[in-house]
């Protein structure tokens, strides 16, 4: 049985990835911080298949210690502080996290045992201001965020240890990808569970920041699919996982009102303080590489997406008030 540590094993990602593995046979090792309050409702359905292991970003004897205790096949670092405008306001922790969190693991890899395989979840935050379109592995980064640059930081400190020391580690440079499990913070899902809150009455407008960017949005669980892919290949190497498909945020609102019957004009307003410091205005991948070398593709477009996520939130809030 093979066994794997995921580290932000809580979050979207993690909990479907978790999933994934479960169902492939492994035994699953979540990497979680010390916390005086608990966040396991992504993974509750699956609590009691996840073995725990206390260990901390910051901290590198716990993450060797974890290392030593679970001696997995695969490790996958999707811990991080991932709320871009967050990163804006809190750098220097975004830093420690999201940089050199991932220089811990690759050290920890390096001192107990090299064959560990390593996961990075990089990011298009790092192409930022983009200079080519569609963006690929090749593609140079200009990140527009402490938290684009930090996942810069990660995703060379990535290819530096697999180039220096041998270590399979790769880099998945995964672009937007949402699911009911995202949280509220993020511009999609505020927007289809306001969409939701509006359609049962419970809300009356939405505020919202630039409706003009634009990103590539697909599927979280396809996207976990294809991280596991790529810690199963004879060689490590890095992929652009994407749709190669482009929304802007004003699309997006559209059809998650639409799917529930509502005009989104009457419902939302801008908000300047919500605008971003720099902004990153257009991000669309090609995939092309993944595509002929893990034999993966995109499962769910735009629209799927979006109606998954609308019905999600439309049926569990009527669920949770009664109606």
């Amino acid at each position: 049985m093979k066994k794997a540590l995921i580290t932000g094993v809580t979050g979207q990602d993690g909990s479907y990835l978790a999933e994934l593995l479960l169902e492939k046979g492994y035994k699953v090792y979540g990497m979680v911080r010390r916390s005086s309050v608990e966040k396991l409702d992504r993974i509750e359905h699956i609590r009691d298949r996840i073995n725990f292991i206390q260990a901390d970003l910051l901290d590198q004897l716990s993450i060797i210690n974890a290392l030593r205790q679970v001696m997995p096949d695969e490790v996958y670092n999707l811990a991080a502080m991932s709320f871009v405008p967050t990163s804006w306001s809190q750098p220097v922790l975004t830093g420690e996290f999201t940089a050199l969190g991932v220089t811990r693991i690759l050290e920890a890899i390096r001192l107990v045992n090299k064959d560990i395989k390593f996961y990075q979840a990089s990011s298009s935050e790092m192409f930022g201001k983009v200079k080519i379109v569609p963006q690929d592995e090749n593609t140079s980064f200009h990140p527009r965020s402490p938290y684009g640059v930090a996942k810069a930081y990660g995703h060379y400190i990535t290819v530096n240890y697999r180039e220096s020391y041998g270590i399979f580690a790769v880099s998945g440079i995964l672009f937007n990808h949402e699911s009911p499990r995202r949280g509220l913070e993020f511009v999609t899902r505020k927007v289809t569970n306001a969409a939701a809150l509006i359609k049962l009455g419970m809300q009356d407008s939405l505020c919202l920041g630039n409706m003009d960017a634009k990103r590539d949005w697909g599927y979280a669980l396809d996207y976990v699919d294809a991280m596991w892919r790529m810690l199963q290949q004879e060689k490590p190497d890095d992929y652009v996982i994407a749709t190669g498909q482009t929304h802007s945020v004003k699309e997006w609102v559209q059809a998650s009102f639409a799917a529930l019957g509502l005009d989104w004009e009457k419902y939302v307003k801008i908000d300047p303080d919500l605008l971003r410091p720099a902004e990153v205005d257009l991000l669309v991948g090609n995939a092309a590489k993944a595509q002929s070398k893990l034999g993966w593709k995109p499962e769910v477009d735009f629209n799927g997406l979006i109606k998954i996520m609308v019905e999600s939130d439309y049926d569990g809030l009527k669920k949770k008030n009664g109606l």
